[in-house]
């Protein structure tokens, strides 16, 4: 397969289009040479066929073919509520997240996570992942880039999903204390899952402190379990979506 590449502008078939500097240096890094194939997607719906047309140290031209309105995403948009993770385990977590087909990322600051970010340090961060989830996206043919909203206090974050706005997703907190299983929860409530959407919450290491876990069944939230065993919260999302894949159609 020619390699994909994202551009933060319009694509239009049979005209030529300045590669930005992170795609030339890409290109680069690939010895590709004029004349060879690469796939354009502007993340706007489908991509486009495309050839190389000049490569120079810092620039390089390609020239778009036709459309390709092929979509890879999955039946079931979902919402990752993440609380965040310490280490690289959230550049890991959102990375396999955009491949597992999330719609959209909420980090959380909660009262157990690990990390604790400044005003400036979570904007940093949050353009850091959404990098992160635009390479993702290159890489496993999705042509629909996910959002990583801006880090949120839990407690707020909460405050909004009680409000009329946000009711019709259906609202999921993942905890080992939850009596439902998601797979039973999911193959109950398909057809309103696939039509609605789901947001999903995960707590951070240590889990979700039990006044928050309270918070979020007050705000709608419907508890739910993923078995005997305790997952670390990088494992917690992607076993999520993995198992909403396997129920209701995304693989």
């Amino acid at each position: 397969m020619p390699p994909r590449f994202f551009i933060d502008s319009t694509l239009t078939a049979e005209t030529d289009v300045a590669l930005p500097e992170a795609v030339v240096r890409h290109v680069q890094v690939l010895r590709l040479n004029p004349g060879d194939d690469i796939t354009l997607f502007d993340g706007r719906g489908g991509s486009h066929a495309a050839t190389l047309v000049e490569i120079g140290k810092r620039n390089a031209m390609a020239r778009i073919g036709g459309h390709d309105p092929f979509e890879a995403e999955t039946p079931l948009r979902v919402t990752l509520a993440q609380g965040l993770a310490g280490g690289d385990k959230m550049d890991w977590l959102i990375e396999k997240s955009v491949e597992l087909g999330v719609a959209a990322i909420q980090p959380l600051q909660a009262a157990r996570s690990v990390v604790r970010l400044s005003a400036e340090r979570a904007q940093k961060r949050q353009a850091h992942w959404q990098a992160l989830v635009q390479a993702a996206c290159e890489q496993c043919g999705r042509n629909r880039l996910p959002e990583v909203a801006p880090v949120a206090n839990l407690e707020s974050w909460l405050g909004q999903q009680a409000s009329p706005a946000t009711s019709r997703s259906a609202r999921l907190l993942v905890s080992p204390r939850a009596l439902q299983s998601l797979v039973s929860f999911a193959t109950e409530q398909r057809n309103a899952l696939l039509d609605c959407g789901v947001t999903l919450l995960i707590g951070p290491e240590g889990g979700l402190a039990p006044d928050e876990e309270a918070a979020a069944l007050r705000a709608g939230f419907t508890g739910v379990s993923l078995g005997p065993r305790i997952l670390r919260t990088e494992t917690a999302g992607l076993a999520c979506l993995a198992t909403l894949n396997a129920v209701l159609g995304g693989f």
